[in-house]
């Protein structure tokens, strides 16, 4: 049965948000990088949104709809999507563009919503540059993901080679999630990881393996908003219980039907519980 939270847009619309979204990119240079992001105007503070491993923008492209009226900024992390790859492709190197991205657009103390890597990255952000950010929203993340080699993520990268196919086997376990997300998104997202060379899967997914953001959790200030999957394959209770301990403050939401990507899953939970927790 499709969710009634993923009837904000017709499918035909769906589909035509699809195909559009590579072309509503912009470009702003960071460092030595061109950062490739989608902006959607609206009222402040702006909800800057990270997407996770392999993602690009296009990962909220359903949540957008669900937050209506504000002012959103959905980049390409570094090596994703339309944004160049740089030499460093580090937790604190995706957090340092970000910076440097809220920087360049002026943006005043944005609410950073984080999914996953992404998640991984915000936390990085508000414990690092915690002057910049005005909120954080964990999305299915985690503080240390310590997958094991024989994990299914590690297994399933290793065994990529290039050029990777969009219809690959491996997409059906990697963008697993409950029925009635489009058909179209996912196609998306599949086309989008793909275009990245299996070496940058091995290269970023060994970064996260090492990660470990406990200290820079602890340093968070910012109001904290904590959302997980209740059948969260990747991140699971003891996940989200180090989060918690780490983020002593946080709200913590639980959307019990949905797995590791609650934001395609059920959209408009995930921006019903951002709206509420940061009274926007």
């Amino acid at each position: 049965m499709r969710p009634a939270a993923l009837d904000a847009l017709p499918e035909l619309d769906v589909i035509a948000e699809q195909d559009a979204w590579a072309g509503r990119k912009q470009f702003v240079t960071v460092g030595d990088i061109d950062i490739a992001y989608v902006e959607i105007s609206g009222a402040e503070p702006a909800l800057l949104l990270v997407h996770g491993f392999t993602d690009t923008s296009r990962s909220f492209s359903l949540l957008a709809p669900h937050l209506a009226g504000r002012r959103l900024i959905m980049p390409d992390l570094r090596g994703h999507g339309a944004s160049q790859a740089g030499k460093g492709c580090g937790i604190t190197d995706f957090a340092d563009d970000i910076a440097g991205l809220i920087q360049c657009l002026r943006l005043d103390r944005p609410v950073v919503v984080g999914h996953s890597l992404g998640a991984m990255v915000a936390i990085a952000l508000a414990g690092g540059h915690r002057e910049l950010i005005g909120g954080l929203v964990v999305l299915a993340g985690t503080l240390k993901p310590d997958f094991a080699p024989d994990h299914p993520l590690v297994a399933g990268v290793q065994a990529l080679r290039d050029p990777i196919s969009p219809a690959d086997p491996f997409y059906a376990w990697w963008h697993a999630c409950r029925p009635g997300v489009p058909a179209a998104f996912l196609a998306g997202l599949a086309n989008d990881a793909s275009a990245m060379p299996s070496s940058r899967w091995r290269t970023i997914l060994e970064e996260i393996r090492g990660a470990d953001l406990t200290d820079a959790a602890r340093a968070v200030q910012a109001r904290t908003l904590i959302v997980a999957g209740g059948c969260d394959p990747l991140f699971g209770e003891a996940h989200q219980e180090a989060l918690q301990s780490a983020l002593a403050e946080a709200v913590f939401v639980r959307a019990e039907d949905c797995g590791h990507n609650p934001h395609w899953e059920d959209p408009g939970l995930v921006a019903k519980a951002i709206v509420k927790a940061f009274e926007i």
